[in-house]
């Protein structure tokens, strides 16, 4: 059986499937000739992360039986019409979770120790403003003690408040359906320590939170817009790891301009792959280019679990 491993996959998940006797393709394939491509090498199984897109047209013009998905959201893959025509649709909804969370806290503490700042200054300033930028970005705060609020209380918002907890952070915690959950924190002598964790509405999470962090699947709207920006704290820091299109952007840029909202970090966006150029340059914004899964660990272990998926599929 040929697998074609369009946006790659590790090395782990490759020999698991190459044992079991699969063929893997690591081919980059372009997405306009995606299609001829798995017809002329008898493709049965696509995997993907979030560059390929797999629509009606291209399962129309295919015979494949599985599309695999290398993360959490599938918003890239037309899974209702895949399934629909007999295909099995997988992900990896695990893999990444610890991965995004540590992510979360790397765009948060350089926001509020102005490291994302101060990297930028350096090589410009440093050695004829040392003082000057010292003085700039010494003002800075503690995570310990500070509340944050978790939007999403799926495997990445719990990764996201093991981390909180484990900083001295109290946590407001915010749930499509309601919830309580038992958070075990398990340190590295082998002890644990549980917390019982009830999630509160999106409105305590809005208003009572020091710094805001969004862990949801795609929306048809704004789940951070103007109206809910007002409503939080002065200071707060927002952070978006999940999908473009959860905040908007425009008033995000309005109320860090107002001094309303202290600074923002986001790792997807609206217009991805190419983001605003007023949010590119905004000073205040953390910025990354959608990597907060995209860790060697979490390579392996989207590769492995991909690979079962694929090889207990071909077993039945």
């Amino acid at each position: 059986m040929k697998i074609l491993a369009n946006d790659g996959i590790s090395k782990s998940g490759q020999t698991a499937l190459e044992i079991k006797g699969f063929t893997v393709d690591t081919t980059t394939v372009a997405q306009e000739q995606l299609a001829n491509y798995i017809n002329k090498n008898d493709i049965e199984v696509l995997l993907v992360r979030s560059a390929t897109k797999v629509r009606q047209d291209l399962i129309d013009k295919t015979n494949l039986k599985i599309i695999g998905r290398g993360g959490v959201g599938m918003d890239n893959i037309d899974v209702e019409y895949a399934q629909n025509k007999g295909i099995l649709v997988i992900n990896t909804p695990a893999s990444s979770s610890i991965s995004v969370a540590e992510f979360v806290f790397a765009h948060l503490l350089s926001i509020v120790r102005n490291l994302h700042q101060s990297n930028r200054a350096m090589p410009l300033e440093g050695d004829s403003n040392f003082k000057g930028l010292k003085k700039a970005y010494a003002n800075a705060f503690e995570l310990r003690g500070k509340t944050l609020g978790v939007i999403g209380f799926g495997r990445i918002g719990i990764e996201v408040v093991k981390i909180a907890l484990g900083l001295g952070m109290s946590v407001k915690v915010f749930n499509i359906e309601p919830v309580t959950k038992t958070i075990e924190l398990n340190f590295y002598d082998g002890q644990k320590l549980n917390f019982e964790i009830t999630s509160t509405t999106l409105q305590d999470v809005i208003e009572n939170s020091n710094y805001i962090t969004i862990h949801v699947p795609s929306q048809k709207s704004y789940i951070i817009g103007k109206d809910e920006i007002a409503r939080m704290k002065d200071g707060v820091v927002i952070i978006n790891t999940s999908r473009g299109g959860v905040v908007d952007e425009k008033a995000l840029v309005d109320a860090i301009e107002e001094g309303k909202v202290l600074g923002a970090a986001l790792d997807v966006f609206e217009n991805e792959p190419t983001p605003e150029m007023g949010l590119l340059m905004n000073q205040n914004l953390s910025l990354s280019p959608h990597i907060a899964g995209s860790t060697q660990e979490a390579q392996d272990r989207i590769g492995t679990e991909l690979a079962s998926q694929i090889i207990e599929f071909y077993q039945k």
